[in-house]
């Protein structure tokens, strides 16, 4: 099997407001947000990260995507390292994350234009994309209509299209069926088994034992920032359900931390 995405030994910290500390009562000044956090990726699989909200998979996905810097380690993707290249890993990676925040005003139309602009693309192979992603996701008949418009569910698929605008190989989910009613989450999630089959690599993150156990070939558990397990699903579950062993899991570094 290929390596095409090593994560290795990612740290990130955040320096904690004084609000903030009021809220999460604690004294503590410095958030550690991702613990020397590891884990590989193999070309045409589907790897899910799985925690709680608040366990450090977005800000790790945020480090894959070259948002956010890393303090410690580094990401290869395809062989290019997010600290040193982030430029180049961005042309390689599609990102969706539930932060994407659409312009209101501007339609379907404009947004996936301006975003295949800025990813280099010929107007013909643009065109050539726009109706095969728009019809795939039944966003043809609004692609006029202005996004403060549109549905919660309609908005989820035209972001999913415009992050992946440039036909990328490797594609970074963020909660992508989160806050979405079943018809659309069935869509987004048919949607993550087709670019399977194209041989696109995804990564994942939810806190959805379903959605993992649905599409899923590989899961690391998230739990405080750090990988607490990671493996093949088929494995990890060969004697229990995924649920029972993230609580296992979860239990046990409960037990460790007393």
């Amino acid at each position: 099997m290929e390596e095409i995405l090593v994560a290795k030994g990612l740290k990130k910290t955040f320096r904690i407001s004084a609000k903030q500390q009021k809220l999460e009562k604690t004294r503590e000044k410095i958030k550690v947000a991702v613990n020397n956090l590891s884990f590989t990726a193999y070309r045409g699989e589907i790897y899910g990260l799985l925690g709680s909200n608040g366990a450090g998979k977005t800000t790790t996905l945020r480090m894959i995507a070259t948002l956010i810097t890393p303090d410690e380690g580094d990401v290869l993707v395809d062989g290019v390292s997010v600290v040193k290249e982030p430029n180049r890993v961005r042309s390689k990676i599609g990102f969706l994350t539930s932060e994407l925040k659409l312009e209101e005003f501007f339609t379907p139309n404009y947004l996936f234009d301006f975003f295949a602009q800025l990813h280099g693309m010929e107007r013909e192979e643009t065109e050539e994309r726009k109706r095969e992603l728009f019809d795939k996701f039944g966003i043809s008949g609004f692609a006029e209509v202005k996004v403060a418009d549109m549905s919660t569910g309609m908005k989820q698929k035209v972001s999913l299209v415009i992050s992946i605008v440039h036909n990328p190989d490797i594609i970074i989910f963020d909660e992508p069926t989160n806050g979405l009613d079943v018809l659309t989450a069935k869509v987004v999630t048919d949607f993550l088994l087709e670019l399977k089959s194209q041989g696109k690599t995804i990564i994942v993150s939810t806190h959805i034992f379903s959605l993992i156990e649905k599409v899923c070939d590989r899961v690391g558990i998230i739990i405080d920032g750090a990988m607490a397990l990671s493996g093949r699903l088929s494995e990890l579950t060969e004697k229990k359900n995924l649920e029972d062993v993230f609580f296992d899991v979860y239990a046990e570094r409960a037990g460790e931390a007393v």
